[in-house]
Parts: C-alpha cells; sequence; structure tokens
C-alpha cells in the first residue's frame, strides 16, 4: 500500500523549476514533485524547517501517487498563491498552495487545497516537520478529532487534513488520500514557537482572505510595458517585506552563483541598498505602500546607527549574524552556511541610495519629519565620509570606488531641488566637490568613468550615476562608459559585472540582471528605445515557469544562478517596464550602439 512505502525522495532541481509562496514574513519554495524544498519558520533568518533544497530532512508534500505524470504551474494572477498540477493518463491533479496573508510574525499557516480534475485521483501526502535544519525529530505526537499536534525542537506544529495519516518507525506521517471527480481536500499545517491553542483555522476563510488581501496589495500595473511580469515582480515584492517595512534579499541561502567557487551565501536579510532599489522602483510606478514600508524601514536604521549603519540587517531590525558552515550537503556545487560577513563593512553607496529613496518619497509627497532627520543624517555621514576606502556595491576590498561616491552625488543633487535654498546650496556644495574629485581621479584615459583611481577597469555598475542624475546622460563621461559597457561586459543580450580576469565573461560569474534591465534603463535615456525594449524582454526571459528570477544568469547553460528570488533584479524590472512604458516612439540608435544578434526573447 502507498501508506507503508518508505518516504519519497526529492532530489534538488534545477532553480527555473522552484516556486515561491510567501506571506511577508516566511517564504517556501514548492518543487514540481509537490513537494516544500524550503522553508524558515517562524521567520525569514530562521532555522529551516523543510530543507531539502540544501540535502537536510523535512518533507512536506502532496503527490500523485501514479508517478507517471507531467508537471507545471502558475500563480494565481498578483499573488503568490501558486497553482501545481499534474497531468496524468487518467486526467488531472492540482494543488494550490499558499502561506495565509498577510503573514503573522509568530505563527506560520500553510494551506494546500488538492482537486482531482475530471476525475478521480489518488494522492500522496508526507510531513515531517524538521526543525533546526533538520535536527530535531517530530516528538509528542497525539491526535484529536482528526487533527495532529506534535513538536520539533522549539516549534509546535498542528496538521489538519490528514486524519488517518501514519508514522513509520521516525519517518514521516503519510496518507493516500482518494479523490473522486472533481472533489477537493484542504490541508492545513501551523507552526509556531508558542503552543498553539484555539480553533483549526478554516480553510475557505483563510483562501478567501488571502485571495482578497493579495487583490488589495498588488496593483494592475496595465500602464507598464508587460503588465503581468511587472504584477508577478511587486508580489515579490510585496511577499518579502515584513509587517515591520523590511524587505529580504532572497528567501534562501547558500545557492551558488558559481558551482565550487565558494561563493554562496545567506540573503535572508534586509539589505539597505536593496530594499532603496525596491523603494525606487515602485516610486516610478505607484501604488506606494511598499515605498512607505521602504521610507520607514531604512529610516528607522538610519537614525538608530547613523554612520555605523550596517549593509544589512534582519527585518525586525537586529544585526546579521557572522558566517557559520552548516552540518549539510548543500546544494549540488556549494557548502550550506547561514550569515552574512557584509555587514562588518561600510558600503557609502548606501548612504547615496538612500538619498534617492528619500527624493522618490519626496516627490510624492510621503515624507514626514522623521524621513527629512534620517535625510540630514544622511548627508552628515556621507560629508564625512565620503574620502574613506569602503566596500562599495559588489561588497569587495575598500577602495575609493567612484560608483559610491556618484551615487551619493546623484542623491544629494536630486533631494537638493526639494529643500530650502540655504540647504541645497551646501549640499549641491558637497555634491561638486565630490564629483571634481572624482572626475579627476576616476575618468579612463578614453572618457570614460573607470571602477577606482587604482582600478581603470568598467564596471556595469557606472551606468547608473547618469541614471539616477549625478552627470547628464549627454555628458561625454556616461555616453563613453554605455559605449564601453556595451562593448566589453556584453553578450548575447545580457550583461556581466566587470571583467574579473583574462577568461571569458561566462567563466568568471553568470550575467548580472540587475545590470541587464539597468542597460536597458540607459539606452532609453540616451534615447534609443528600440534597442532598450530589446534588451528588457532579454533579461526578463532569463527566468522559470514561474518567473522567479534569481541574481546571475548562466547565459551558455541557460540556468539560474544564486539564491531565489532575488529582490532586488525584481525592482529593476518593474522599474524598467514602468519607465520604458512612458517614453515616446523609438528613435534612432545611441552613440556607438550595436544591435543584438539573435531574437529579443528566450
Amino acid at each position: 500500500m502507498g501508506d507503508m512505502k518508505d518516504a519519497t525522495q526529492h532530489p534538488p532541481e534545477v532553480l527555473r523549476n522552484y516556486a515561491l509562496v510567501a506571506d511577508g514574513e516566511r517564504g517556501a519554495l514548492i518543487g514540481p514533485d509537490g513537494d516544500v524544498a524550503w522553508m524558515c519558520a517562524p521567520r525569514w533568518d530562521s532555522d529551516a524547517v523543510f530543507s531539502g533544497l540544501l540535502g537536510g530532512a523535512g518533507i512536506f508534500s502532496v503527490t500523485p501517487v501514479d508517478r507517471r505524470s507531467v508537471s507545471n504551474g502558475w500563480y494565481l494572477d498578483g499573488s503568490l498563491l501558486w497553482r501545481s498540477r499534474w497531468q496524468l493518463d487518467t486526467g488531472l491533479i492540482e494543488c494550490d498552495n499558499a502561506l495565509s496573508f498577510p503573514g503573522d510574525g509568530t505563527r506560520t499557516v500553510f494551506l494546500r487545497r488538492i482537486r482531482a480534475v475530471g476525475h478521480s485521483a489518488r494522492v500522496r501526502v508526507e510531513l515531517e516537520v524538521r526543525a533546526g535544519f533538520g535536527r530535531h525529530p517530530m516528538t509528542g505526537l497525539s491526535t484529536r478529532h482528526g487533527v495532529r499536534t506534535g513538536r520539533s525542537g522549539p516549534l509546535h506544529f498542528r496538521f489538519s487534513g490528514a486524519p488517518t495519516a501514519r508514522r513509520r518507525s521516525r519517518g514521516p506521517l503519510v496518507q493516500t488520500l482518494d479523490l473522486d471527480a472533481d472533489e477537493t481536500h484542504d490541508l492545513v499545517l501551523e507552526l509556531s514557537e508558542e503552543e498553539l491553542t484555539g480553533p483549526v483555522p478554516d480553510a475557505d476563510a483563510a483562501w478567501e482572505g488571502s485571495l482578497n488581501a493579495w487583490k488589495t496589495a498588488v496593483p494592475t500595473l496595465e500602464h507598464t510595458v508587460a503588465p503581468r511580469d511587472a504584477r508577478q515582480s511587486y508580489a515579490v515584492l510585496r511577499g518579502m517585506t515584513s509587517a515591520s517595512g523590511a524587505m529580504v534579499a532572497a528567501a534562501t541561502t547558500s545557492l551558488p552563483e558559481q558551482v565550487d567557487e565558494k561563493r554562496n551565501y545567506d540573503y535572508r536579510y534586509a539589505w539597505i541598498r536593496d530594499q532603496c532599489f525596491a523603494g525606487q522602483a515602485v516610486a516610478a510606478c505607484g501604488p506606494y505602500p511598499l515605498l512607505d514600508d521602504a521610507l520607514r524601514f531604512i529610516s528607522d536604521r538610519i537614525l538608530a546607527d547613523g554612520e555605523d549603519l550596517r549593509p544589512a540587517y534582519t527585518v525586525s531590525g537586529g544585526p546579521v549574524p557572522d558566517e557559520v558552515d552548516l552540518d549539510l550537503p548543500g546544494y549540488p556545487g556549494a557548502p550550506a552556511r547561514t550569515g552574512n560577513h557584509a555587514h562588518l563593512q561600510h558600503q557609502l553607496d548606501a548612504f547615496g541610495e538612500a538619498l534617492l529613496l528619500f527624493a522618490a518619497g519626496a516627490r510624492h509627497d510621503r515624507l514626514e519629519p522623521v524621513h527629512w532627520e534620517a535625510v540630514e543624517v544622511c548627508v552628515q555621514v556621507v560629508a564625512g565620509r565620503w574620502r574613506l576606502p569602503e566596500a562599495g556595491i559588489w561588497e569587495l576590498d575598500n577602495r575609493d570606488w567612484a560608483h559610491s561616491r556618484l551615487i551619493c552625488v546623484a542623491g544629494l543633487r536630486t533631494l537638493a531641488a526639494r529643500v530650502p535654498s540655504a540647504e541645497a546650496a551646501r549640499w549641491m556644495s558637497l555634491a561638486e566637490e565630490m564629483l571634481a574629485e572624482v572626475s579627476a581621479t576616476c575618468v579612463h584615459p578614453s572618457g570614460r568613468w573607470q571602477r577606482s583611481s587604482q582600478d581603470p577597469r568598467v564596471d556595469a555598475a557606472l551606468l547608473r550615476p547618469a541614471l539616477r542624475g549625478a552627470v547628464p546622460p549627454d555628458d561625454p563621461r556616461s555616453v563613453a562608459t554605455l559605449q564601453a559597457v556595451r562593448e566589453e561586459l556584453a553578450e548575447q543580450g545580457y550583461l556581466y559585472r566587470f571583467r574579473h580576469d583574462e577568461r571569458a565573461l561566462s567563466r568568471s560569474e553568470g550575467a548580472f540582471l540587475l545590470c541587464g534591465f539597468d542597460m536597458a534603463l540607459a539606452l532609453d535615456q540616451q534615447g534609443d528605445r528600440t534597442e532598450a525594449l530589446r534588451w528588457f524582454e532579454r533579461n526578463r526571459c532569463a527566468c522559470g515557469s514561474p518567473g522567479l528570477f534569481t541574481e546571475e544568469y548562466g547565459v551558455e547553460e541557460r540556468q539560474l544562478r544564486g539564491n531565489l528570488p532575488q529582490a532586488f533584479v525584481h525592482a529593476a524590472m518593474l522599474e524598467a517596464a514602468a519607465t520604458l512604458a512612458a517614453g515616446g516612439p523609438a528613435v534612432g540608435p545611441a552613440p556607438g550602439s550595436t544591435t543584438l544578434s539573435g531574437p529579443a526573447g528566450g
């Protein structure tokens, strides 16, 4: 019988096959087999409860008993509610997956609704809660009125919908469900650090509430050039934003950017820079609740820490822990780890991005007195520290990175237009002083910007100063930088950050999708709308069928690389979709432009 088989194994999939469900406080990756490959609870940066993605224990799966099936799935429009579907010889099985939205900070409610479409079906359900990245087995199991309760380490759980599930030895709870044609069946899993009391959530009410909440939270975005994808990116940003206002950079840890290169990091934290990117993207398209969230979290952190502002925080505003290796196999090609060494760095560009975020808030009349206090702190820090070496946008060794200082110039100039004349003059004077220094030390003999006074290479991040207003787009340095970036860092319609060494670009790392969308914006700013749209279309196809982006894209193998999903790529896609829609008709090519070879899509 299916109930007595050993636990179904779900080996890691390529990242393009995973979907994310999220409620703002935590997220889960759903694999094509119907397995929950990854979920941390009760918070984003908590230990994982289901860690199969990294080779750990824990399982929550809904799988057809007949494994001769073809899987696919899609998001219910404008939400992070994922519908898995399996095509069998005898019919269809669907399973809707969601974390009850908006999320509760202390209690996780995981909803799964199974449906036999047009034909009877048999489905195998397995549950093994394993907190602490798989260290803690289930204990204290009991059943009352068909509801299972138990513990796993510090977590309590309650599971309804599988009243006759059996446990063999110390493995998972297993039950086979027999569904008649068009019958639905609900599973509800609750997890909390506190004892779960009170009534079990009503599945119908939870589904209806979540659907309505997503409908309210995510706009139609019909005014963008890609409304469906823009809606999905907005939903990703909303699903990764906590009630604290903090947005995590990604839902996962340790997914490699490059196999066997030790370039795998923990991104389950709120990066100041990344959230500023997201806030500015939302400001470009509206509506503005996510902009308000970014303003609130960023200003709180700046006022609390001033010049000691960290690059990243937990969503509760706490410190990011140091890196620690986990005793897990890891995703193939990389060890598993938590924590992030970048929390010890000083990154000057974070203050510049914060100023740009506040300027975006001012444009839409969203700033309150507390935000202006944070603005003044930013200006003071920039004035006092801009000459000091720092780690920069790519979090490298400390240098006088040109991008960081130019982004601060952009922030000062943009915000100066919205303050009294005395303050404006002071800020503009500081901006001019910084620009003069960067111009004297970081202009390449060819006339473009270079990475630093000691590093003559071109960097895709140097497209951003012109995009944000540090210098005009027709400034010769802007034009020369755009041309050099295209000539030296582009490949098949994708863009790399910088050239690491003499190897081919794709041998050093994947294409950086944030930079690809920046190229689309830069070309549009230069007046080449046709090429801008081609770059936009090329880069928005660099995802799996769920439409989720990672940080990097392997151009040759057409695979996603890095943690999933990467919020700032969704922000870049959203901003580009809104900005390109506001442009006029296509005109001639920008200076130094060339046409992409091959089709724009796929």
